[in-house]
């Protein structure tokens, strides 16, 4: 921890990548991981896919809603992870978050640069008119419709889309990812497994970016461990808090 603070310390910029693994401790499941959701039935990958929401709109919000626990979503709180984020902006820091989490906790601790790759839970667009809405709207009804009105004064009706990212849908913010690490002195990855493409490519991008700092902190093991420079294998609140300790101490 007190190699970690140090680098902390030193950067100006920080680009962080998160993954569920920082979401859990907020009681919020873990879809991929070993436990996850996923593995528990694979036809889920099959309909949280653009091509079955095309096929099947309301079949798709009855399993959006089961799998992703949208009514609960607004109960969940940030944990000590998504809050130290938070303090590295207050101490100074220029921290970038690119996350693969839809929950909305970096944007609920005050995170000021965040960027949603996976999309977000807490809004739903029309994919006639191009209408936002939020989780209230979407609650309002098992299969969410578009209420504006058309030109002739209709309700346009259309069912909603999730705005968080599908399978088959293009992972979001990979031009700003590329361009925040090339102008980071340090990248911490959070709570990931680093299985999903095209995110896990970043690492070994960056691992060949001169003489930057790369530190991954994740409950298990991953294939690209061997590329960080610091890889801490525990609970990310028991770590940020460990690490937090250290600079204060060096601060005194």
């Amino acid at each position: 921890m007190q190699m970690l603070s140090g680098w902390l310390e030193e950067a100006n910029r920080i680009s962080v990548m998160t993954g569920a693994g920082v979401s859990t401790e907020s009681g919020i499941p873990d879809f991929r991981s070993s436990r996850g959701l996923w593995t528990e039935d694979l036809s889920r990958t099959e309909v949280m896919s653009r091509s079955y929401f095309m096929s099947h709109p309301e079949k798709f919000w009855f399993y959006f809603k089961e799998i992703f626990q949208t009514k609960l979503s607004s109960q969940h709180l940030p944990n000590r992870g998504h809050l130290f984020l938070k303090r590295l902006e207050e101490l100074g820091k220029d921290v970038s978050i690119f996350t693969q989490n839809v929950d909305g906790l970096h944007e609920k601790a005050g995170s000021g640069k965040v960027y949603n790759m996976h999309g977000s839970i807490q809004t739903a667009a029309c994919p006639e008119c191009g209408a936002s809405y939020g989780l209230d709207h979407i609650h309002e009804e098992d299969v969410p419709r578009c209420s504006s009105r058309t030109e002739t004064g209709e309700k346009c009706g259309t069912i909603l889309k999730s705005d968080v990212v599908l399978f088959g849908d293009f992972v979001q913010h990979m031009e700003e990812i590329y361009s925040s690490v090339d102008q980071s002195d340090l990248l911490i990855v959070m709570g990931t497994s680093l299985e999903v493409y095209p995110v896990n490519q970043i690492p070994k991008d960056f691992r060949y970016r001169g003489n930057k700092k790369m530190v991954l902190i994740n409950r298990e093991p991953t294939r690209l461990d061997h590329l960080f420079d610091l890889v801490i294998h525990d609970s990310i609140g028991d770590t940020v808090d460990e690490t937090e300790q250290c600079m204060k101490k060096a601060r005194q």
